[in-house]
């Protein structure tokens, strides 16, 4: 089953967020995740497609059927919150069976189902606890279980490893994509943490002020951003303004060597490149000497802030001992139009 929504707009009222215009598809077992600042329309996207709010414009096709005025409930849609929204009266399996009791479902057969639900989610001998006497990871386990038990034209996630620690975190994503991949199901996951986009998702979507700016795999979107805004808030990143001079741009930190050849003499452009591709060593024509003002341990890697004459490098390295030089391959640059 697909997602496709198209030119979709809503507003909360005058000045206040909603999204602009937005069009996306997610194919049946593609996972896209959605990412952007506070307030830029991720949740409001996935409350259209939940249909929870009715949209200004565009529209919403699940499996090619047109959702205009379909309830939630008539949509079949699996959708795990943040808060995992678990009834704390049920225990998990009469939690997982409840979407099938919805649904008319006999008493028998709807335990039968949901307990096979919570067996491949790995919480076999659970069904008789409450929430209160699961851990955090469990809880997201069950709502997961819940989501998927009546078989789901697709998924929604919103923010559903907001509460848990970084280990149980990345340990849910793993679980949370076999889940997916094992059903085959088309999955729209809204996140505010960008490593948990990248290392989960077929595509990701970046979001800004409501409108969306670019959609690409998580390696295209992190090598070749498609402006300034989404190349800093994807990952740490590089970005020097300067102007096309031949085969190298003209920038605060000196003529940088790069290919320019899709960009004309005299254009305005922004130099962006990553962390991890300055090196200690001595390579091509893009050298810099300067200083180490800021050194931050993280454990297989130190981030360094590199003062060079007119700005500050951001580099990453492994290395343990002094960095008093730096150089960047030209093929590492990205030149990104200025706005």
């Amino acid at each position: 089953m697909s997602i496709a929504v198209e030119n979709l707009s809503y507003r909360y009222g005058p000045g206040a967020g909603g999204i602009d215009g937005i069009s996306l598809t997610i194919e049946p077992g593609e996972f896209c995740a959605v990412i952007g600042p506070s307030g830029c329309g991720k949740s409001t996207l996935l409350k259209l497609i939940a249909g929870f709010v009715e949209p200004a414009s565009g529209t919403i096709h699940l499996a090619g059927e047109p959702m205009a005025g379909r309830p939630p409930r008539a949509r079949d849609l699996g959708v795990v919150f943040q808060n995992y929204a678990l009834f704390p009266h049920m225990s998990a399996i009469d939690n997982v069976a409840y979407p099938l009791k919805l649904r008319g479902m006999i008493k028998a057969e709807r335990r039968r189902l949901a307990g096979e639900a919570l067996e491949r989610a790995g919480l076999s001998g659970f069904g008789a606890r409450l929430p209160a006497a699961l851990s955090g990871g469990q809880q997201q386990r069950v709502a997961l279980a819940r989501a998927l038990v009546f078989k789901p034209r697709a998924l929604l996630l919103d923010e559903p490893l907001s509460a848990l620690d970084a280990a149980h975190r990345a340990a849910m994503r793993d679980e949370i994509r076999a889940v997916q991949r094992a059903n085959n199901i088309a999955t729209l996951h809204v996140t505010h943490d960008q490593e948990e986009a990248l290392s989960i998702a077929d595509k990701v979507a970046v979001l800004r002020d409501g409108r969306l700016l670019q959609v690409a795999t998580p390696a295209e979107l992190y090598d070749r951003p498609s402006d300034r805004f989404v190349a800093g808030f994807v990952g740490a990143a590089n970005l020097f303004d300067g102007t096309v001079r031949g085969d190298r741009v003209e920038t605060a930190i000196g003529l940088l060597a790069c290919d320019t050849r899709n960009h004309a003499d005299g254009t305005r452009v922004t130099a962006c490149f990553r962390p991890e591709a300055l090196k200690r060593e001595s390579l091509g024509p893009n050298q810099f000497t300067g200083q180490v003002v800021r050194d931050r341990f993280l454990g297989s890697i130190r981030r360094l802030d590199f003062a060079v004459s007119g700005g500050t490098l951001l580099a990453e390295t492994a290395w343990r001992g002094e960095v008093a030089a730096l150089s960047l391959p030209p093929e590492a640059i990205r030149l990104i139009p200025s706005a």
